[in-house]
């Protein structure tokens, strides 16, 4: 049978774990709100659904695996809005579903550790809503569900790289304030290697193995560059926007054990200097 991967969302993240699969012979479905992004997916060899607007009831029943990277919104998590049904009823037939959530669920530690144990309080309407998701996934009786929070993510195309070279970085610093981050190769890494070892129920820390404050990141940025470390600017006196903000609410390390002895993961980048690195030497050859 053919392992077919149905992917809401399809995109950064999914696309990562896309490189990895078809090669394995994988048929993947994934789903995008532009029209001008399809013609992209199908260069890498993603099957595109305009949606909402397509018929999802095909791609359904043509799954067995689910990948939902799509974003709650003000009436909850959009694929169950629509499809909740259709999933709860098909629920038997899916060997792995995959939900992308966020460390944000854990809310502010003033800097300590969590894991998955770790009781969920989220500080931020973005956190709030992330838990609501979960628990609703959750809900669906019998569906394989594997839960994935996500540290910040960055890899090709989304580094400090562009706003240093442009004079934009800023060194915004809070005391105290640490945040765990992760490179998108080694999410993809993950979410294949849950999808090779499933464990349905089980929730996962996908973060890199060294917490960092984040004015740490953009000072070792320049200095790959050869440019000027930027100005450090303190937290109350930033101009920042209230995303921005929201960010520096929550402080806390992120501990990955799980993926590493339960999926047995070993980490391509584990630590965001190595990360940059390998992001730079990427550009240059490029």
């Amino acid at each position: 049978m053919t392992k077919t991967l149905l992917s809401f969302g399809h995109g950064y993240s999914a696309r990562a774990l896309s490189r990895l699969l078809l090669p394995q012979d994988w048929r993947i479905i994934g789903t995008t709100r532009s029209e001008d992004k399809a013609p992209h997916l199908m260069n890498e060899g993603i099957e595109p659904r305009i949606w909402p607007g397509a018929d999802m009831i095909p791609a359904l029943n043509a799954a067995t695996h689910l990948l939902i990277s799509a974003a709650p919104d003000d009436e909850g998590d959009p694929v169950l809005t629509a499809l909740r049904d259709e999933i709860a009823r098909r629920a038997d037939q899916f060997t792995w579903v995959g939900y992308l959530s966020t460390t944000g669920v854990y809310g502010d530690h003033q800097g300590d550790w969590v894991d998955e144990c770790t009781a969920l309080t989220p500080a931020t309407e973005r956190g709030i809503s992330r838990v609501k998701a979960e628990a609703d996934w959750a809900a669906i009786t019998g569906l394989p569900l594997h839960v994935f929070r996500l540290a910040g993510i960055y890899g090709p195309g989304r580094g400090p790289f562009a706003k240093v070279r442009g004079g934009t970085a800023r060194r915004i610093i809070k005391k105290g304030q640490v945040f765990s981050r992760t490179h998108v190769a080694d999410i993809a890494r993950v979410l294949a290697a849950s999808i090779a070892r499933p464990n349905p129920g089980a929730a996962y820390n996908v973060c890199d193995n060294d917490p960092a404050p984040p004015q740490d990141v953009i000072a070792y940025a320049a200095e790959l560059l050869g440019l000027p470390v930027p100005e450090a600017v303190d937290f109350e006196a930033a101009d920042l926007s209230p995303m921005a903000r929201s960010f520096y609410a929550e402080s806390k390390k992120v501990r990955n054990d799980r993926i590493k002895d339960e999926l047995g993961v070993d980490l391509l980048y584990p630590d965001y200097k190595s990360g940059l690195r390998a992001l730079l030497a990427q550009e240059i050859s490029a």
